[in-house]
Parts: structure tokens; sequence; C-alpha cells
């Protein structure tokens, strides 16, 4: 179907059927907060998000025609169909604008406290639902914006009918994925990450005795691992084989030839230490390497990646402000009548958004002061503008949310810089900002693709704004929660380390009396002092540490988002989320204003992106790549690889029965995109849940059966290829 092509319109404005009613409403956030929560998930393991409003539709439809069929009510309009949609995708939008930035705060030292969070939540979806609406009439008018998504939803509601047969393949994937989930990473009856690594051991005889030494192998620091979770694999059948082989292509580099060659040459000279690592290159493993050095080259090209993806954005950047701007003035006393031209009024809008810049300049959460509320409301604006536009051309799912607030951050640290706001503080601000901004750009490109949908089935453009609105501060508070749960269940208090036992810096401040938390709380109750070291002081890394009366530091805290002690003093294994957006938040933030960026590092990155971008291979989704374990990027390489020969398959069968080539609309919607998208929700529901358990240590215990039922790395791949071969059987048809 064309851009311009027009669709019938299944209620006419002249009608008014039920569409804003408390049930549709209530579902709509309770199936937001279920995606939300599922989103955020993703975005901590991979940086990664898909858009939720196809398979929030096909359930909307599903669930509230058994419902009325049970309670003998009349049945749900397209309209209020259109309404769960409409909050159920709000909290995915959410999701994916704190969990790039929030967890960078803690990063950085500071705590996450549940208010921040919440507000940078609240108010930014606020601003991204208000700041669009001056967009909407031009955008919504023009024909060349295809709004793939949208339209493919649209549709979906369109065919109702069809909606329990396609429902039932989303509870499918979501209750395979759930179970496949607790399974592996609960009941520990196969591995996770099977992996290969260059070289092994060998039993060599000398005069003193028989040695076991380890052999580098053919590629020394090489590895290739995947974790064969249910979600990254639904990921990679979503994003496609193209995005899929990019990333594959990010890790290949990382794991099979910078490790290894920063291991090969730094090998050469057993004592060379080369900033920013402390120790030796020799004696580091691929990890230590990994943390040292590529993370901070991948870092360099996923920023440029970003800015590069802006760059390309700038004519329409011009042109939606131009649109945005002069429709301001457009229809200027006059009031509207027609139902499907109905929305939030401009007075409502600016008022709206200035209360919004006035909370956030006069809240002691956010350090900004009114210029620094000012500016990141101009930013919003331009970003929201942006992602709007974006979202008509390529999705959402697609949308490139982080290369804007990438943007958001390097401006605003760079103008902080020249300003001389280098404070601690500071950082605090820059990274509210980009918060506030990051959240409200992915609402607004949500919001552009729910009000096309609403417009091409007729539904009322304020009702639906005010829908998105309630939705999204819904959700805000769910995922804010979550995000903290996660993090706090994963956080490991261990006496395994270094500085253990070290006296405290004598001229760093320590904070409050800190109890411990989880299973190692049952073993000690006291409280310690907490020491925060940003940087490296006097042989002590750099992290956050428990110091007892004495001045020694008796733990190292260990959070679950970008920690690195993966198994807790008992053996128990915990969950660790790498966060790939939010650590280079952190980084970029960081290392602007404090001016300590390894920039050699970061200019390597830099440069691999630009030689893609020359080589016609979109820099951004390689440079994830880089930055992710290759383990992350393998299984969703593989997802896109089922997918190629599932579309291939189906053609095939069409072609042979005699009908036409699928649509675009058809394929966003076929059962396997919902059976994929059923994976991923109920493999991160589960993966929430287990990370959880982490808090009931005796529950963890009890249906762990890894040490008895674990199956090896190559029988670690029976089962994912079990599951592989499900997802072929429903993507065919």
């Amino acid at each position: 179907m064309s851009a311009g092509e027009a669709l019938p319109i299944p209620v006419p404005p002249d009608r008014d059927p039920p569409e804003l009613t408390r049930g549709p409403l209530l579902l709509g956030v309770l199936l937001g907060i279920v995606f939300g929560a599922s989103s955020i998930y993703l975005t901590l393991k991979v940086g990664l998000t898909v858009s939720a409003s196809i398979p929030v539709a096909v359930l909307a439809i599903t669930v509230l025609r058994a419902l009325s069929r049970a309670l003998g009510t009349r049945r749900a309009t397209i309209l209020e169909n259109n309404t769960v949609q409409t909050a159920g995708s709000a909290g995915e939008s959410i999701a994916f604008g704190v969990g790039v930035t929030m967890p960078a705060l803690m990063i950085l030292g500071y705590d996450m406290d549940i208010g921040r969070v919440m507000l940078v939540a609240i108010l930014g979806s606020i601003l991204g639902v208000l700041l669009f609406s001056p967009m909407r009439r031009p955008m919504m008018a023009d024909k060349t914006l295809a709004f793939p998504e949208g339209t493919a939803c649209a549709e979906v509601l369109k065919v109702g009918e069809r909606g329990g047969a396609t429902a039932r393949t989303v509870f499918t994937g979501f209750f395979v994925g759930l179970f496949y989930k607790l399974a592996m990473a609960g009941a520990h009856l196969w591995k996770e990450v099977p992996m290969w690594v260059s070289g092994g051991t060998k039993t060599v005889v000398t005069p003193q005795g028989t040695l076991t030494v380890n052999t580098p192998g053919v590629l020394p620091g090489g590895s290739v691992g995947a974790e064969i979770s249910p979600e990254l694999l639904g990921v990679g059948y979503i994003v496609g084989l193209r995005v899929g082989g990019i990333m594959l292509g990010g890790g290949v580099l990382s794991y099979l030839v910078l490790i290894p060659m920063i291991k090969f040459f730094g090998s050469a000279s057993p004592d060379a230490l080369v900033f920013p690592a402390t120790k030796p290159i020799a004696s580091m493993g691929i990890d230590d390497i990994r943390n040292a050095y590529v993370l901070y080259i991948g870092a360099g090209a996923v920023a440029a990646g970003g800015i590069i993806s802006m760059a390309r954005s700038l004519p329409t950047i011009v042109s939606s402000l131009r649109a945005g701007l002069s429709s301001l003035g457009a229809d200027k006393g006059k009031t509207e009548v027609v139902r499907t031209e109905r929305e939030l009024s401009m007075k409502t809008v600016l008022l709206g958004a200035l209360a919004v810049i006035t909370a956030i300049s006069l809240s002691p959460f956010f350090p900004v002061g009114f210029l620094g509320a000012l500016l990141m409301g101009l930013f919003a604006f331009l970003f929201v503008t942006v992602s709007g536009r974006l979202t008509g051309e390529i999705g959402s799912s697609s949308n490139p949310i982080s290369g804007m607030t990438v943007a958001t951050l390097l401006l605003t640290c760079l103008i902080f810089l020249a300003a001389d706001w280098v404070g601690a503080e500071h950082r605090l601000g820059a990274l509210t900002i980009a918060g506030v901004v990051c959240v409200a750009a992915s609402v607004g490109g949500t919001t552009a693709q729910s009000l096309k949908t609403g417009a091409l089935i007729g539904a009322t453009p304020r009702r639906q704004q005010i829908t998105m609105i309630l939705g999204s501060a819904t959700s805000a508070l769910v995922i804010g929660f979550t995000l903290l749960l996660l993090n706090n269940a994963s956080t490991v208090f261990t006496l395994e380390h270094e500085a253990v036992g070290v006296l405290a810096p004598a001229d760093v401040p320590l904070g409050p009396a800190e109890p411990l938390r989880g299973p190692e709380a049952l073993n000690d109750s006291a409280s310690y002092r907490v020491l925060q070291l940003p940087k490296p002081r006097e042989g002590i890394p750099a992290g956050k540490y428990l110091v007892d009366e004495a001045g020694k530091i008796k733990y190292l805290v260990d959070p679950g988002i970008n920690g690195r002690v993966k198994k807790r003093d008992d053996g128990t294994p915990v969950v660790k989320y790498d966060a790939p957006k939010a650590s280079l938040m952190a980084l970029i933030t960081d290392g602007i204003l404090t001016q300590q960026l390894p920039w050699v590092l970061v200019i390597l990155g830099v440069m691999i992106a630009v030689t893609l971008e020359l080589a016609s291979v979109s820099a951004l989704p390689f440079a994830v790549g880089v930055y992710l374990p290759i383990s992350a990027s393998a299984p969703i390489f593989i997802g896109g690889l089922v997918r190629h020969f599932a579309d291939r398959a189906r053609t095939r069968r069409r072609v042979a029965v005699g009908l036409a080539a699928e649509s675009e609309l058809e394929a966003e919607s076929s059962p396997g995109v919902l059976m994929s998208s059923g994976l991923i929700a109920g493999g991160a529901i589960a993966g929430i849940g287990l990370a959880l358990l982490a808090l009931a240590p005796s529950v963890q215990h009890a249906i762990n059966f890894g040490e008895t039922a674990e199956l090896g790395d190559l029988g670690s791949l029976i089962p994912f290829g079990l599951l592989i071969a499900g997802l072929v059987l429903i993507a065919r048809r």
C-alpha cells in the first residue's frame, strides 16, 4: 500500500461511539506496565527495544471480546481497542528513555533516587505529548510519511475478527518464552551462554613435576558465545537480518579482532601498563581487556554513529520545525467542532509545557535552574519534532532516539564546560536534561505513531493525547520501581576484592551509614559508612565501598547495573546488566566535564564509525555491537536469520497458490512478529522475576538444579534449537 493511498475510515467524524472508557483504559495501562517492564529489561541488557503497539492491539481485541462474552456486555468498539493500544504503547516508549539515561547516574556515583527517576519519566512523557501537538496536523496530512507501524496497527484494528488467532500466537510466545527462561536461568537445566574460547590448558612434565599451563591457541584472547535467551531471539526476528548482521559484525570486531590484537601486542612486554587499565595487559583476561579498552572504542563509535544519524536528519529537522512553528498560528480564534480534529488547545499545550519547565527548575531533584530547564525545553521541542517525523518515515522501532540523546548530552556538556560548570552537581544536571529530553523524544515518536493509527480509524486526537498522558504517567511509576529493584536485587556485597582491608583515603568524606541488603545481610546486620570513589585513589580502584569503624574497607558494593562481580561470595550466580547506552551517557558526561577521557580510544571508535559510513554501512547498529558482549549480538543475528528464511519460505508458498507478494503491512503483523513479541515479553518478565529471587535466596537455591542437570556447551544448543524450530513453524504460516 502506498503512502498516499487513502484508507477507508471505519468511524466517520459525525459518529461518536464509546472511546475513552474505564475498562479499556485500565487494560491498556496494565499491558503498558507489562511491556514497559520487559522493555526496561531489554534496554538494560542490550540497549534495544521494539514497538509494542501491534501486539497490544491484538491483545486488546481478544481480551475485550472475551470479557464482553463472559460478562454479557456490549462488544468493545474499534475506538476502545485503540484506547488500549494507545495506553499500552506508552509504557514501552518511557522504558527506553528511562533505561538509557537514569542508570548513568548510578554509574557516575549518584544514587538512583526513586523520586528523580519517576519525575524524569512523568514530566518527560507529558512534555513529549504536549510538544508534538503543534505538529499533529501537518504530519498527519503529509502524504510522504508512511508511518509503517502505525498504519499496520490500524489494519490490525480494522480486521478485528482475526484477533482470536493472532492473539493466541502472542500468548503462545509469551508462555513459551516464560517457561524456557525459567528452565534455563532459574532451574539452570542448561547453560545460558555457551561459549568457545581460543586456547585452553595442557599438562607439561618438567623436572619439578607435572604442571598445568595455559595455551593461547590460534587466536589469543579470542572468544565466541551466545546468550541463548528467548527475548534476544525475538528481538532479532523483529529487527531483521540486516540489522542483526551488522550488530554481530561489531561483536566480531571486538571479540575476534580488537581483544586478540590487544592481547597479542600487550603480551610482548609482561610489565606493560597502558592507561586506562590498572594492571599489565599480559595478566588481563578477556573481560578485563574489554572493560579497560574496547568499551571506550565502542563508546566513540556509538557517539559518532548517533551524531552521523542526526546529521542525515538535518533536512527533516528544518522542515519539521518550519511546519511546527507555522502551525502555531494556524486556525487561531476558530472553534473546532469536527470530532476527528478535536485536540488539546494551543493554550493548554503552552501552559502545560511552561508548567513542566517551571517544575523542573524548582524541583530539588533537578539541579539545573531555570536556564537549564529552558535549555531542556528547547532541546525537547527540537527532538520531539524530529522523532515524530522519523517515526513517520521509518517507524518507531528504528527511530534513533539514542542518537538524539547523545547529541543533547554532548551539546549540554559543551555549554556547561564553556560556562565552567564542571562540578558534581553539573554532571547531575546534564544527565537530568538528557533524561527528560530522551523520554520526551521517545514518547513524542510513539504519540505520532498512535495518532496516525487513530487518524486511520476515526479516533479523537484529544482523547488519544489524554490517554497517552495517563498511560505514560502510570507506567512511569512502575518502571522506576522496576529499574531500582533490578539493580538492588543484583547488587553484590563482596569480601573478595583487592581493596578489602585497605584504609580508606583520609581526605575523602564518607557518606551516611548504610546496611547490607539481600542475602549478605543474613550474615552481617551491621551498618557501614559509604565510600564513593569516582576515580582510583591510592591504589584503590574506582567504585563504591562500605567502611568499618576503624576506617578500613569492609565490602565492595558491586551494582547490578554495569557491575562486574557475577557471583556472590557463596558461589550463587547473579545477573548483571551491561546497560550499554547508559554507560555511554555516563562516559560522555564524566569525560567532557572532567576532561579525563582516554581520547585516543574514543577517537579510534569514531574513525571506525566514519569508515563504516564511507562503506555505506549504518554505523550505529555496528557500534552497538562493538559495545555489547558478542554473546548478546549473536542470538539477535540468529533471530534475523530465522526471519530471512521464514519470509522466503512464506513467499514461495504464496506464489505457489497464486497470491501476491506480502505487503509491508502484512509483514509487520505476521505470525512470526507476533510470536517474537510474545517471546520478548515472556522472557523479559521471567528474567525480572528471577532477578528479584536474589532477595529470597532460599527459593533461589530450591529451584536451582544446575549442579546435577546442567548440559554442556553443545548440549545447551539443543533446547535453543527446539525454540528456533517452533518459531520457524509459526513464522512460515
